[in-house]
């Protein structure tokens, strides 16, 4: 089988991660919890759920912004990792893959359960067999999964729309009354036991290398999933508490089966079961495709084997993450999965608050290349409401799920600092944050430099004669005010070298072109451009006067210089250069990110990452 190290193809839309999102929510959340959950809180249940909701909520946003900054394959391993290092982003990645594998397990299991009271099967047969479907069909192509994830989730939802449309006349109000017979406290801590139903949102976050517009899509499709689906949770659930004696609903294992049945008689039964296969069907289907990712993604780093992401050139998945993590899950179907599931819900309730705090380091970092398309409104405020609800939840958990939480971390660094440890050379925001609080050199420019290779790809950037020339320009960073002669005194011995100039004739061309007509765009941006002996020169020098250069005294302060120097047969590439200048200057978050960027290298990316249009011009003419 031929095998290379490419890029994921984008083949996800709307509606692919709306229903990946959508899909990953609804399984054992809805249709096996709810009947234990009634037990603890009674008909409150139901503000249970739609705390848990509003509290994922601030998880689900920040995710949204540092998926639309990073999206690459590993969504919350990636942004941790780049977030808070090496160490804290292995053992995130590792814990993540773990539990969304056994989340899909038991995802497995209950299918298999399902399954059994429709026809009389094996469960465990029925459950390899699936799941080896499964991941033959990952392994096929993201698109052709997600195909089937989108039928798959749309057929539940017409069930589950039924189930609602038929059962809210057949409601009883005493059966929802009282409210809450346990305290409005019960309802709050069932908030924390439901909140793993919401934990499926991570999968689609970590399949956004292989979205369309990931800057639109990712926030909306992830939004859209939350809500509708906290809406459908809801009123399901109200439905079967108000149709359901608390005597049959309590501790029930088939809740909305034994809800179809009271409702709608054996057909609702039969109906709901397929519902609840369907349901752990796109649980199971969507927890492969993304636990899988975070495989590549760890490998990619140099944390995992190189096998890891190698991607199949056929069909462009990652074909041995996909078959290492069906592998776990088969050897998970002969375990004892209540108490693992906990301890995933566990970790997904930590990863739910890095990402808030990820969100919190990258952004105070001041790094200029984090570049999300979308942000978080009402920052820090929803990051800190967040962290303070999700410990509250995270304080609800059984002590057995901490203590396994803490083996698979302990598995998880002993990973990292014995394979992956001695390879990484990552830099982190943290870094860079701590070097911005202590004024000291922690950092070296490298995770600045990922995050501009990694807009490129997401905004689909392609190098154009003029981005090769900023590459190659000279920069000044100057902190000191200058006079005009002075400033063209320095630059035309930085170019002049370049241009076979002696540094003195090219200062007086610049101060001639000047005396002839301004070169002044505003108060505070010159371009002076000259002509000059030769043929196929052309340089480019690019200034930041923190005090500014005296140009005259209408301009006493011009903090942007774009000095440009061409020879005649170079005068359409001359305009070009110009016109390209203009596009990024006119650009409404210019200033702020100019003064923002801390070293040469982040003012040419400032440039460099403008999104602007772009030409087909060759440039070749530079390689002479």
């Amino acid at each position: 089988m031929s095998i290379i190290p490419s890029q994921l193809r984008k083949g996800l839309g709307l509606a692919h991660v709306f229903t990946i999102a959508a899909g990953a929510m609804i399984g054992s959340g809805l249709f096996i919890l709810p009947g234990i959950a009634h037990a603890m809180a009674g008909p409150g249940v139901v503000w249970s759920y739609v705390l848990a909701g509003l509290l994922a909520t601030t998880g689900v946003l920040s995710m949204a912004e540092l998926v639309t900054a990073m999206p690459k394959a590993g969504s919350d391993y990636f942004y941790i990792m780049r977030g808070f290092g090496a160490g804290m982003g292995s053992v995130a990645g590792v814990l993540s893959w773990f539990s969304l594998s056994l989340k899909s397990a038991f995802a497995v299991v209950g299918m298999a359960t399902f399954i059994r009271l429709i026809v009389e099967f094996q469960g465990w047969f029925i459950g390899i067999v699936l799941t080896v479907v499964f991941v033959i069909l990952n392994i096929l192509g993201v698109r052709q999964a997600a195909r089937a994830q989108t039928t798959i989730v749309f057929t539940l939802f017409g069930l589950l729309i039924l189930y609602i449309v038929v059962g809210l006349p057949q409601t009883r109000s005493d059966l929802l009354i009282p409210f809450a017979p346990y305290g409005v406290g019960q309802i709050f801590s069932t908030a924390g036991f439901v909140f793993v139903a919401y934990g499926g949102l991570l999968k689609v976050a970590s399949v956004a290398e292989e979205v369309r517009n990931p800057g639109r899509i990712m926030p909306l499709g992830l939004t859209l999933a939350l809500v509708f689906v906290t809406l459908l949770y809801a009123l399901t659930v109200m439905v079967t508490s108000g149709v359901l004696e608390k005597s049959v609903l309590d501790d029930s294992m088939t809740p909305i089966s034994a809800g179809g049945r009271a409702i709608m008689g054996e057909f609702g039964f039969f109906a709901m079961s397929v519902g609840a296969v369907l349901a752990f069907v796109s649980t199971a289907n969507a927890g492969i495709m993304a636990a899988s990712r975070y495989l590549l993604a760890l490998s990619r780093d140099n944390l995992l084997p190189s096998a890891l992401s190698r991607v199949n050139a056929r069909f462009q998945t990652p074909h041995i993450a996909i078959l290492v993590t069906g592998a776990l899950i088969l050897l998970s179907l002969l375990l004892e999965l209540k108490i693992l599931v906990e301890a995933a819900s566990c970790v997904l309730i930590l990863t739910y608050m890095l990402s808030c705090l990820a969100v919190v380091v990258l952004r105070e970092s001041r790094l200029s290349n984090y570049r999300p398309l979308f942000r978080v409104p009402l920052y820090p405020w929803l990051q800190i409401g967040g962290l303070l609800g999700l410990g509250l939840v995270l304080f609800e958990l059984g002590v057995e799920a901490y203590l396994i939480s803490v083996a698979l971390i302990l598995v998880a660094f002993l990973v990292f600092w014995f394979y992956g440890r001695p390879e990484v050379r990552q830099e982190s925001a943290l870094l860079h944050l701590m070097a911005r609080l202590t004024d000291k050199q922690l950092v070296n420019g490298a995770l600045e430099a990922e995050f501009k290779e990694i807009i490129r790809e997401r905004d689909e950037i392609t190098w154009d004669r003029f981005d090769q020339l900023v590459e190659k320009a000279v920069v000044l960073d100057i902190k000191k005010p200058m006079e005009r002669d002075e400033f063209f005194r320095l630059a035309a011995e930085k170019l002049g070298p370049r241009l076979d100039y002696a540094p003195d004739d090219l200062a007086d061309v610049l101060k001639q072109r000047e005396e002839e007509s301004s070169t002044l765009l505003s108060d505070s941006l010159a371009v002076p451009h000259v002509v000059v002996q030769g043929e196929g020169r052309f340089e480019m020098l690019i200034a930041r006067v923190a005090d500014g250069v005296k140009f005259s005294e209408q301009a006493p302060a011009v903090k942007t210089i774009f000095v440009l120097a061409a020879s005649r047969d170079e005068r359409n590439f001359h305009l070009r250069a110009l016109a390209a200048i203009a596009q990024v200057v006119q650009k409404e978050d210019f200033n702020q990110r100019w003064f923002a960027a801390r070293n040469e290298q982040g003012l040419r990316d400032v440039i460099l990452l403008t999104n602007r249009k772009r030409s087909s011009y060759s440039p070749s003419a530079l390689d002479g």
